[in-house]
């Protein structure tokens, strides 16, 4: 019995334990932060309060990613900056090759370069692709983990209904 009670209590501290360093985990709010910019201008992570954001984090070098990517940007083009707001952070350690594929990909919403692995540590992307549903506040609201078509109808559902918005 006691064999057991331990084993609980490791698995329920496993669970409970953040995997990145510093990681705010769902239902938490995230700190400010700089965002050095690949395509867009450098800001604070707190200046996109105010609307509901979803946050990619990618790299050029990562498959799944750039698999990805047409995806969010379909949904960038079609709701970006309406009900919600879209950016990318790359973990790309040389910020030539993510501004390369992003040019070449034809991306136009904002993308950050993760300097000293600030963002990558606080979103918790110890696996990359890794993207973020954030209420207007900076409440982190999903992760979800790994590629998916987030411009098809069920995708483009569950981000209405996360963010509790119309998706017309």
């Amino acid at each position: 019995m006691k064999k057991l009670l331990i084993t609980l209590l490791c698995l329920a501290w496993s669970a409970a334990a953040p995997a990145t360093p510093g990681e705010v985990p769902v239902g938490g709010t995230l700190r400010d932060t700089p965002l050095y910019g690949l395509t867009g201008d450098f800001r604070m992570l707190a200046e996109l309060r105010g609307k509901p954001l979803i946050i990619n984090v990618w790299a050029s070098w990562c498959g799944p990613c750039r698999s990805e990517m047409g995806s969010l940007e379909q949904l960038s083009r079609r709701f970006g900056g309406k009900q919600f707001n879209i950016i990318g952070v790359s973990t790309d350690d040389d910020g030539n090759a993510a501004y390369s594929f992003i040019m070449n990909s034809g991306i136009t919403f904002d993308n950050y370069l993760d300097k000293n692995l600030t963002l990558e540590n606080m979103l918790g992307a110890e696996t990359i692709p890794l993207t973020l549903l954030v209420d207007p506040k900076g409440k982190v609201l999903k992760k979800v983990r790994g590629a998916h078509p987030w411009d098809s109808p069920e995708y483009v559902d569950m981000i209405g209904k996360t963010f509790n918005v119309p998706m017309r």
